[in-house]
């Protein structure tokens, strides 16, 4: 490959002008000519670049309100074209420059698609034509021309430039061809995947509807520590897919500790997860391990938070010690100080205070994550997030599961009716249980776990777990199965560990059989006729 030749002529058309001052700059110092179009040419005339409107050198004007500006062959030739003579010779022939350095980022597409009320003409007129035609040009014709799409990567540019006399070194040019095409990949997939919402004759097709395609893409959020395990490499990816979702864990900010794992983030995330739901119950913390919950509690009136926090740790005390906590509020001085008191990996709250982060700070392997927004959009009213998971072959997608059927909501089978503070904690109970590995025993009681039994081959084996960890604190407890109990044996377990009332979705051939059982111990049971597997 023959050396590079100076960038002397540049294309400017950018949405996002994040950092157009270092640009300017840049093309100043270099002393580049440049193209530009609408509000990037009055952007870059305003800050001292001599910059020529697009539609003056190729005596074409903008038209259809702005949709037609560079499609035009002066500027795809000028960029498409190669360094060899037969090229060079055609661009003489039709009064064509070359363009070397093309700076183009696209429609606000994703952000306009997010707006509260975006409606599908809105989308459709942010999505870029010329844009990604001018990025994908640049790409393929990567060994002459350069393609800026980040503005991050501006800094880099000028540094090569003055490093190598005005020209970009092959290296340079290779990587940003790559994120250039990355680029434009993300952008089809968002409109694709935007697209997916609506049939045929451009109606929504509902919450629950999964698309016919899946159109993933993510930017990498660095590297891991580790995966599952020390010798396997992982990366964490922020996907298209979570655009709409409540805040993720890729806007999560670390305080201190050292990187996270793959096992790490799973846990944060099961933690959130298990918050979110909680926090519609009032003040809450979760307590994860391996991506279960070991202990989780709510507010009992006006409780402070740093309380509740120790009411879930010491539902398994034992399980808690190298666990990862999500709390639904500010971590202050008060809770720090009980947070402090245990080994725990990972503590994430929406924010904390100065004093705690102090406090905590002697703590150097605790890693501390802020995520301020972390409960916004969590009610029932928000759509379910999809989910994917990754199989032999291919991937399985589906709605993340929401209790939609609330204890106080299903309906009484027994002569019995549970209590007003039962209720309260078949609640509690029923939300944890979402958490909990299939089969899944949770026990309850004033606002907190007392026992947890999950990932069992039998109901009645979860729930002798759950009881033999609740131990004496079973005693007036209530319980909440994932699903129904296929025998009676697992009602008489819970009822002679002191079990007073149960919810569970019922369906099996033999409820009335567990009924009668759960009759004969005096226990109220609630069916909700909605199954939580978790696998």
């Amino acid at each position: 490959m023959t050396a590079p030749t100076p960038i002397r002529r540049a294309l400017v058309s950018v949405s996002d002008k994040t950092h157009l001052e270092v640009l300017a700059q840049i093309l100043i110092d270099s002393q580049v000519e440049v193209l530009s179009t609408g509000g990037t040419y009055q952007a870059l005339e305003a800050l001292g670049v001599a910059v020529v409107k697009v539609s003056e050198y190729t005596g074409a004007p903008e038209i259809l309100g702005g949709r037609v500006k560079t499609l035009h062959p002066k500027i795809h030739g000028g960029i498409l074209a190669l360094p060899t003579p037969a090229h060079e010779a055609e661009l003489r022939l039709h009064g064509i420059a070359p363009i070397d350095l093309v700076v183009v980022n696209l429609y606000p597409f994703r952000q306009v698609v997010a707006e509260p009320g975006s409606s599908f003409e809105d989308a459709v007129e942010n999505i870029d034509i010329g844009g990604p035609a001018m990025v994908r040009a640049a790409a393929k014709n990567w060994q002459r021309v350069a393609v800026v799409v980040d503005p991050a990567d501006y800094t880099r540019l000028g540094e090569a430039l003055r490093e190598h006399g005005g020209a970009l070194p092959e290296s340079l040019r290779r990587s940003l061809m790559r994120k250039a095409y990355a680029h434009t990949a993300a952008y089809d997939a968002a409109i694709a995947g935007y697209l997916a919402r609506f049939d045929d004759v451009g109606l929504s097709v509902g919450t629950d509807a999964l698309p016919d395609r899946l159109f993933v893409a993510g930017a990498a959020q660095g590297e891991l520590r580790y995966g599952e395990n020390p010798h396997q490499p992982a990366r964490f990816y922020a996907t298209e897919l979570a655009a709409g979702e409540p805040a993720g864990l890729h806007r999560a900010v670390q305080h201190q500790g050292k990187a996270l794992s793959y096992n790490n983030l799973l846990d944060a995330d099961a933690a959130l997860g298990l918050c979110r739901d909680l926090s519609r119950l009032g003040p809450a913390a979760a307590v994860i391990k391996h991506v279960s919950p070991c202990g989780a509690a709510i507010a009992r009136g006006d409780e402070a938070l740093a309380d509740v926090y120790v009411r879930a740790r010491e539902a398994d005390a034992e399980s808690a010690f190298g666990g990862i906590v999500a709390l639904s509020g500010p971590v202050d001085r008060a809770v720090a100080e009980r947070l402090a008191e245990t080994f725990l990996e990972v503590v994430i709250a929406p924010s904390f205070t100065p004093e705690a982060l102090a406090l905590l700070a002697g703590k150097k392997n605790l890693r501390l994550l802020s995520l301020e927004d972390m409960l916004v959009g969590t009610g029932p009213e928000a759509q379910p997030a999809l989910r994917l998971r990754s199989i032999a072959g291919g991937l399985l997608a589906q709605r993340e599961d929401a209790v939609t059927v609330a204890a106080a909501q299903g309906k009484v089978v027994t002569r019995r009716a549970p209590t007003a503070s039962e209720l309260r904690d078949l609640e509690l109970a029923q939300i944890v249980g979402k958490a909990v590995r299939s089969n899944a025993i949770v026990l309850c009681k004033d606002g907190a776990t007392v026992g947890i039994g999950g990932g069992q081959t039998s109901r009645v084996e979860a729930a002798r777990q759950a009881t033999a960890r609740a131990g004496a604190r079973a005693q007036g407890a209530v319980l909440a199965s994932d699903a129904f109990f296929p025998f009676r044996d697992g009602v008489d377990a819970a009822a002679a560990a002191g079990v007073t009332a149960i919810v569970q979705p019922g369906g099996s051939v033999r409820d009335e059989e567990v009924v009668t059982a759960a009759d004969e111990h005096g226990l109220a049971m609630v069916f909700t006729g909605q199954r939580h597997f978790r696998h």
